[in-house]
């Protein structure tokens, strides 16, 4: 049954195209769609008798409100949908498995000098940017084989073509023409970016036919050493060209998409050919596909994964007619800038193409489920082992470990990590910035992360629920004693704090420290209970110390920049957004401090006297 406040809201939906979003009881997005129409569409949800699957009836059960937003067309509707999933990652979604995660390749191109970086983000930036690639270490080799070839510089000095500095390691290891020695001019080195940029897009053999071309004509003009360098390149993209399948006769550029869904998760395996030759491939993974047809599934990855693509091919192979197949197909259109031909082939080059898609997915997915099933298997043997060792009444199939992080007290932080069934639990990790801090008491910020997580469970927050079966803190007896204090002063949680177990395990020799025994546990180096105790416990470690390391990179930035007499918060953001760090400020010249607004040529000065001062 609905609400009466959520049947009035209902009544006012639209007829107009538009995106909708469904919330629950803690106003989160649960679930986010797009429509045609919003009024039939999201009433659909709600009509008497309606059947629906097993995973919409679970969401509706979960609804207390829904918000839409009004779109000129379905197109526009689709493009929205697309950005509010990205945004609030939905559960009852299908979604791209931690796609915020995936990295690019960016040619600085903006740059006089540009280089070649990893990235999490694609900016409008006049930069180029190549990927989401799932497969990083495929990646970094790709990065790897651009610098050995191409000897595209690394490092971050703010060139202009005037330096003439000593060469670096780089220079002597083959890895980099260095134009801050002035070895290389402007023009030479653009035209090795522009051969970059072809690499990465796959045009390898027209980028080695160009260049062999380049390589006669330079020993013709007795350039030995131009045409040496030539050859040297030619053979390395040769190698690679070489290790490249042939597959298609048309010489065109095609992403083939198949997907092998399983249970609640799905693979998608994408195929990337470029001018008729295989030149990659890359898996993907989708979460909450319950109840879910192929069709949908592939229609869900197509949006989220050509949000951010790069490069859209002029043609789309697929081994399911995605779900809202025309729309894709304009927005598809529309993100490209030309016509996009998304096809189901049925016979021929092309479908040969698709069923060997099918078949890697269909591989990926059963090695998947075998690793799970292992995974699995020896976590819960892990967990059995723990569970007879500290002699606990049930099995802790849900563990939290905790653990600090500070410098002398300056930028204190606190981290929890959550284990269920014995695994990583990654989207119930929580951090906490500590307020009580100054002075060095880990165990007085111990007991503030735990009152703060118990009062935020005691309020009905589900982001802290449920509570855990054990809870695990990194150190000895008084990291112990801190978290009894702060379960003790919970009162509104008693009686499910009581059924709650607690120990803590120090570093030194790995001791186990529990409430009902005076002396700690030793257990022995190969017990499967400790290794499993040690794993999280490092885990929490892990967390804690990357967010203090965020947080002093803030403060450092901050505190040096906010010292200079005319620099406030807004002036400040603008020098780190110009030049990326304050490494990069203090690289900077007169005339390019200048550029940024609000800094004056007196300012500027002082930056540099101070910067340079220190």
């Amino acid at each position: 049954m609905i609400d009466e406040a959520l049947k009035e809201k209902l009544k006012h939906l639209p007829t107009d195209p538009g995106a909708y979003l469904m919330k629950d009881a803690h106003g989160e997005v649960i679930y986010v769609g797009k429509a045609a129409s919003l009024r039939s569409r999201v009433r659909s949800y709600f009509q008497k008798g309606q059947a629906h699957e097993t995973k919409v009836l679970m969401m509706l059960s979960k609804v207390q409100d829904v918000d839409w937003i009004v779109t000129g067309s379905e197109v526009e509707a689709l493009m929205l949908e697309c950005n509010l999933i990205k945004k609030h990652h939905p559960w009852y979604n299908v979604r791209l498995r931690d796609d915020k995660h995936y990295p690019y390749l960016c040619v600085t191109t903006s740059e006089p000098f540009p280089r070649v970086l990893v990235t999490r983000r694609v900016k409008a930036d006049g930069n180029r940017y190549f990927g989401p690639f799932a497969d990083s270490q495929a990646m970094r080799e790709s990065l790897r084989m651009i610098r050995r070839i191409f000897k595209i510089r690394s490092c971050n000095k703010k060139l202009t073509g005037e330096e003439q500095d000593r060469p670096c390691l780089n220079f002597h290891m083959g890895q980099c023409d260095t134009p801050c020695s002035g070895r290389i001019g402007r023009e030479e080195y653009a035209q090795l970016v522009h051969d970059t940029c072809l690499f990465l897009e796959g045009r390898r053999d027209s980028l080695v036919d160009r260049l062999r071309g380049e390589m006669i004509q330079a020993s013709d003009e007795l350039e030995f050493e131009r045409a040496a360098r030539l050859r040297d390149q030619i053979e390395a993209m040769t190698k690679v060209i070489e290790r490249q399948k042939a597959i298609s006769v048309e010489l065109v550029d095609q992403d083939v998409i198949a997907i092998s869904v399983n249970g609640n998760s799905a693979v998608v395996q994408l195929l990337f050919v470029r001018s008729g030759k295989l030149v990659g491939e890359e898996h993907f993974f989708l979460d909450g596909v319950t109840d879910e047809t192929a069709e949908t599934a592939l229609g869900e990855f197509i949006k989220q994964y050509y949000r951010d693509a790069t490069y859209i091919p002029r043609e789309i192979l697929v081994s399911h007619i995605p779900a809202d197949y025309e729309v894709l197909r304009e927005w598809l259109a529309v993100r490209r800038g030309t016509r996009v031909m998304l096809l189901q082939p049925q016979r021929g080059e092309k479908r040969r193409l698709v069923e060997m898609a099918a078949e890697n997915a269909a591989q990926t997915a059963e090695r998947e489920r075998s690793m799970e099933a292992m995974s699995e298997d020896q976590a819960e043997a892990d967990l059995e082992d723990l569970k007879e060792t500290l002699e606990l009444p049930n099995l802790p199939h849900r563990i939290e470990a905790y653990d600090i992080s500070n410098i002398q007290g300056q930028e204190a932080v606190g981290s929890m990590v959550v284990f269920e069934g014995g695994l990583p639990a990654k989207s119930h990790y929580r951090r906490f910035k500590i307020h009580v801090s100054g002075q060095p008491d880990d165990y007085g910020m111990m007991r503030e992360v735990l009152m703060r997580r118990l009062a935020k469970a005691a309020s009905g927050d589900k982001k802290f629920l449920p509570l855990p079966d054990l809870i695990l803190v990194d150190g000895g007896r008084g990291q112990l004693n801190a978290v009894l204090e702060a379960i003790e002063k919970t009162p509104t949680l008693n009686d499910e704090l009581g059924t709650m177990n607690v120990i803590s395990l120090a570093k030194r020799l790995e001791e186990v420290y529990t409430p009902s025994s005076a002396e700690p546990l030793l257990l022995p180096r190969e017990s499967q209970a400790l290794r499993l105790l040690m794993r999280i416990r490092d885990e929490a470690h892990r967390f804690a110390v990357a967010y203090h390391h965020i947080l002093r990179k803030k403060t450092i930035r901050k505190s040096v920049l906010d010292s200079i007499p005319g620099i406030g918060d807004s002036r400040r953001k603008a020098l780190i957004r110009r030049f990326g760090s304050l490494a990069g400020v203090k690289r900077a010249s007169l005339e390019e401090l200048m550029t940024v607004p609000g800094i004056t040529r007196p300012l500027a000065e002082s930056i540099r006297e101070h910067l340079h001062g220190e």
